[in-house]
């Protein structure tokens, strides 16, 4: 069974009340709590959110001790962290993939959402199917 951390960063602790025309009315718990239970006899998934870009660094340091994957939506972190780029370069020097996900598809946004300093240290990216486009990153990892 793979033991899996799914990581959300700035603001998607507002999913179902924010911006629901691009993000769903669904909130992430509610999402999780499905996912888990579609993988339960597959993979052990747990969830981390921050707002905060040391705590998310944090987390994915600790991640490579105790997990198989991550599963990550950096949020507006995507397109501006060099710090958290960095991060996922080093856990993947110890042997722990990141796949990068996005609700959203954020290559038919606003222009600055085009560029993810993170995608090149991560294994691969799945953007624009919604809340699917989790559980399709659990799978790339089965």
């Amino acid at each position: 069974m793979k033991k899996l951390l799914i990581i959300n960063g700035p603001n998607l602790n507002l999913l179902g009340v924010r911006e629901r025309e691009v993000y769903g009315s669904r909130t992430f718990e509610d999402y999780l709590a499905e996912l888990k239970a579609e993988f339960a006899d597959r993979a052990e998934l747990d969830y981390f959110q921050s707002n905060g870009e040391g705590a998310i660094i944090d987390a994915l340091h600790d991640a490579r001790n105790s997990y198989d994957g991550v599963v990550l939506n950096a949020g507006g972190y995507t397109h501006t962290s060099v710090a958290l780029a960095d991060a996922i370069g080093a856990v993947a020097d110890c042997g722990l993939r990141t796949v990068e996900v996005h609700i959203s598809n954020i290559m038919a946004r606003e222009g600055f959402r085009h560029v993810s300093l993170i995608a090149p240290r991560c294994a691969g990216s799945i953007a624009g199917f919604g809340l699917l486009s989790y559980r399709l990153a659990v799978l790339s990892f089965l």
